[in-house]
Formats: C-alpha cells, structure tokens, sequence
C-alpha cells in the first residue's frame, strides 16, 4: 500500500493506492479554520492515526514543498510556513508508520504518470482532469455553480503523488531483479 500525501496548511490531500494501482481510500483535511499551526498538524496526526489502523502502509510519497519564489505567487513567509508544516508531518509520518517518506516534486510527479501540461492550461486543472479520466473510485462533489467543492484539487494532486510513489516503487523492485 502506497501512501500519497499533498500536504498544505490550508487543505491536506491523501490517497491511499493498493500495490495494484487501485484506490482503496482518498480524502482530505480541511485545515482553512484553524489559525494555530500546531492544531493544524494534530488534525493531520489525527486522520493519520486512522490510517494506521486502517492498512499496512509499504511506502509513503510526499508532493515536496516550493523551494523559490514565482511572481505574483508565494511569499518567503508562505514557503517558510509550507516547509516547516511539510517537515512536521513528514516526521509525523516517519514516527507512526516506522517508513521514510520520500520527497516528490510536483513536475516529476506528473511525469511519470505520462501527464503533459500544454502551454496556457494550468497544472491544477490538468491534474484534475487526468485523475477524472483515469482514477477508478475518484469522487467528486461540485458546488451549485459546476466548481469542484474545496479539497477535491488537493485528492487528486495526492493520487498523483501516490501513483508517482507507486511507479518509482516498482522500479526499485525491478532494480533489485
């Protein structure tokens, strides 16, 4: 079982893949009413703890954080938040399941799930569709207006983490072959 996480202060995204691909579970924590930074990581300890006793977790893939400013996008305060928040619940991670997270960049992600992003589309809305097209048990609920409800955008960026996961996972197997 691959462990797939999105992790942001905001609203956490995590898929569960079985070893065959299949989602057996996805969802998200809605973090946006909490203001304290540390009530936000024991919410996600929490649904991690549930986790834990749902499945035996082989392997957990995490969407790393930004590194570098993009204009008009994320400020230093913001990417210094994203990657103390991303290190805590990676630690949590490594503390509940016993495994070592390993670090997924967004583009690499995509990549090996043969996901191509056009010039002039945005990557959220790419990712979207991709996982609608071919995510078997993928669910959305959409607000009055035909919107995906908020949440829905961090599943499917943490189904392609854990796909991504899942397929670097199989290489190292056929490595070692």
């Amino acid at each position: 079982m691959i462990l797939g996480l999105d992790i942001s202060t905001s609203i956490t995204g995590y898929t569960l893949l079985s070893n065959e691909g299949q989602i057996e579970s996805v969802g998200h924590i809605d973090l946006r009413k909490e203001k304290n930074f540390f009530r936000k990581a024991a919410l996600v300890e929490q649904r991690l703890n549930q986790i834990t006793s749902y499945t035996e977790i082989e392997a957990i893939y995490i969407e790393q954080s930004l590194h570098s400013f993009r204009a008009g996008r994320s400020s230093a305060q913001t990417l210094s938040l994203l990657s103390k928040f991303n290190g805590v619940v990676a630690w949590m991670c490594y503390n509940l399941f016993s495994l070592e997270p390993q670090f997924l960049a967004a583009t690499s992600a995509r990549k090996l799930c043969g996901i191509k992003v056009p010039r002039g589309r945005k990557a959220k809305e790419v990712v979207f569709d991709f996982v609608l097209d071919y995510a078997d048990g993928f669910d959305v609920e959409y607000t009055r207006f035909g919107n995906p409800k908020p949440g829905y955008g961090d599943r499917a960026d943490s189904y392609v983490i854990a796909k991504a996961g899942l397929i670097c996972e199989r290489q190292k197997a056929q490595d070692l072959n």
